[in-house]
């Protein structure tokens, strides 16, 4: 991964992904609220040249940003900051069709700057595109269009990010899992069961079949001192609220049970 820099002071990153759909019902899923929160985060979006758009990250930070171009359901492109003293960023997003009922979506981070300060804040959210991506396929491949509610559950141990992962893939039974394999979560845990999609060092990504359809994408990085952990949890259906409303809090107590602050 690298950051392309060009002679006027554009640095750039980009990542694509094929996904199947055509460009609206991708359009739909990468460029509307219910759409966007069905993968990622929370998002309200107001589609129009002008409108804004709004990331809920959780823990009180949120991400504005306004829509400076918009042409569906092809391309769109917002502009927001990093911070107080960081360089306007630019986010394109494009929706390709391609042969066999599929799309390309690819998404472009920009930003003009005359140092290398902000590349690695570039490279950062480039690597961190591909994993979420694998959840937007499985969205479009399995459950497009359909109503979805999600838990997002987040510790900060004094850890290393192998030792936290150790500790949450064991909780969930992720340990040494294999794509294909049905896993059951450990005792202890609130009932959860499915079929592991993916594996990558100190991460998971599970289809889950109980308590209701969905992805669970579980995972572990390094934060300084401290481990970043994270356990997301995408339900799909008309029952998708009514199952976060009522094991959510089992999960928030499990994963405070698990890392104590």
């Amino acid at each position: 991964m690298s950051v392309k820099k060009e002679a006027n002071g554009r640095r750039s990153v980009q990542v694509e992904v094929e996904v199947p759909g055509t460009p609206e019902q991708v359009w739909e899923a990468i460029a509307t609220g219910p759409g966007v929160g069905a993968w990622f985060v929370p998002t309200e979006i107001d589609g129009r040249i002008g409108g804004t758009e709004t990331t809920h990250f959780g823990g009180g930070m949120d991400s504005v940003s306004t829509i400076t171009e918009w042409d569906a359901p092809h391309r769109y492109v917002k502009e927001g900051s990093w911070g107080p003293n960081a360089p306007t960023i630019a986010t394109e997003w494009l929706v390709e069709a391609r042969g066999g009922g599929t799309c390309i979506v690819r998404v472009v981070h920009s930003l003009f700057a005359e140092t290398d300060d902000w590349d690695n804040q570039l490279t950062g959210v480039e690597s961190g595109w591909p994993t979420v991506f694998r959840i937007l396929r499985l969205y479009l491949e399995h459950f497009p269009g359909q109503p979805s509610s999600q838990i997002q559950l987040m510790a900060m141990p004094v850890a290393s990010a192998s030792g936290a992962w150790e500790k949450l893939a064991d909780a969930l039974n992720l340990a040494g899992a294999a794509p294909g394999e049905r896993r059951d979560a450990s005792d202890g845990a609130p009932p959860l069961s499915g079929i592991v999609d993916s594996v990558k060092p100190a991460e998971a990504l599970l289809r889950v079949d109980l308590p209701a359809p969905g992805t669970l994408f579980a995972a572990a990085v390094p934060a300084g001192k401290m481990a970043w952990v994270t356990a997301g949890f995408y339900f799909y259906g008309d029952t998708a609220a009514a199952v976060v409303a009522r094991d959510e809090p089992a999960w928030t107590q499990w994963m405070t049970n698990l890392f104590p602050a």
